[in-house]
């Protein structure tokens, strides 16, 4: 018998793009899914008519923005988490964990239950160790546990929960290699694409922390030992970032690539491009919280090379250990690239890093606070 509907309210900046927003979608679904009500509370963006259509509830409300201003929506929260009764409040980034922390405070019995996700590394300090003070704390992977203990050590170790990202298996179905429809498909966008060789894929935003230049060098290197190779880098052709895409073009002019290298704006059909490619690159320069595209590109059936860091480096080591590199060393990641093209490595049998497992141990967490709610109001 299910037991009676919550109210979990999800705060973060906004609703447009990326992984965090991803996520508080993704958790929204199972609440609705599991007949509770999901209300987001961000300053809005592109994606919040998806989430309405999930059945979802938005509050606008600005909570995200750098400013001393900010902290007046702390009263508007705590008035919003009164009137809706709230349950438990889940905060998912730096500024609105604090204006939700805040209004929490001072309520009492009623208050809400408390609780964060870290989903990345952020530079340790007194405003990042707010996504500590959760009665829960979700860690995206075990890297960003590790890191949590190693620069909060004040934290207790047993609030700390791991639940890792998922991907929906329906969005990323597996492909055969090499897939040629698809890789026509994206020679017919960007003819730079076509050609007999291999196809490299790096997708990324704009900027120099996800290794374009890495993965030049690496293009250069493979060509210049006879690989007829090209290189597709979707999502570094980024509004703003002409500055950056210059040094790239530039780069690439100096290799001698220009004609074999396609710099892209972003794409919504990204499951085919991981199948138009034989190789899919993760050369970030900074160590990821965790590294959702390795899991996207494995599922539809395509190895993957990275830098052995960060959370990429974890799924590496645990589903595809060849694939993972020492950081920085261009000489033995040209010597990876190279084998892997050679003899692709088999498809995992199961993939463990699911969207329903991650929607199901999120709603556990939760589950966790109603149970030691309910113990509190016993012994009472």
């Amino acid at each position: 018998m299910a037991g009676p509907r919550r109210t979990i309210v999800q705060l973060l900046p906004a609703l447009d793009a990326g992984g965090v927003e991803r996520s508080t979608l993704e958790i929204a679904e199972a609440l609705v899914r599991a007949g509770d009500r999901a209300i987001v509370v961000s300053a809005g963006g592109r994606l919040v008519p998806r989430l309405v259509a999930l059945g979802a509830e938005h509050v606008r409300l600005d909570i995200g923005r750098k400013s001393l201003l900010t902290l007046r929506h702390v009263t508007t929260l705590r008035r919003l988490f009164e009137r809706e009764r709230v349950d438990i409040v889940h905060a998912r980034s730096r500024l609105p964990a604090w204006i939700g922390w805040r209004a929490v405070r001072g309520m009492g019995r009623a208050a809400p239950r408390f609780v964060t996700t870290v989903h990345g590394l952020n530079s340790p300090s007194r405003y990042s160790a707010i996504m500590t003070r959760g009665e829960r704390v979700v860690c995206v992977s075990e890297t960003v546990r590790d890191y949590v203990l190693a620069h909060y050590p004040k934290t207790d170790p047993s609030k700390l929960r791991v639940v890792p990202r998922g991907i929906d298996a329906k969005s990323f179905p597996h492909h055969p290699w090499p897939d040629k429809d698809a890789r026509r498909r994206a020679t017919t966008l960007h003819p730079q694409l076509g050609g007999d060789g291999p196809l490299l894929l790096l997708p990324g935003r704009g900027t120099r922390l996800k290794g374009h230049a890495d993965a030049l060098t690496l293009l250069a290197a493979l060509r210049a030992n006879g690989r007829d190779a090209r290189l597709w880098l979707p999502g570094s052709r980024e509004e703003g970032r002409d500055h950056y895409i210059g040094e790239l073009e530039a780069q690439a002019a100096d290799l001698g690539l220009s004609d074999v290298v396609a710099f892209t704006p972003s794409t919504f059909a990204i499951a085919d491009a991981y199948a138009a490619s034989d190789l899919v690159l993760q050369l970030s320069r900074k160590p990821e919280a965790f590294g959702r595209t390795v899991l996207e590109a494995m599922a539809i059936g395509r190895c993957v090379v990275g830098w052995d860091h960060g959370g990429v480096g974890e799924l590496l080591r645990t589903l595809q250990p060849r694939g993972a590199v020492p950081p920085f060393d261009g000489t033995l990641l040209e010597r990876t690239a190279d084998a892997m093209l050679d003899a692709p490595p088999p498809r995992p049998v199961t993939m463990p890093y699911t969207l329903r497992a991650m929607q199901e141990a999120t709603l556990a967490v939760y589950a966790e606070l109603d149970a030691g709610l309910n113990a509190e109001l016993d012994r009472t």
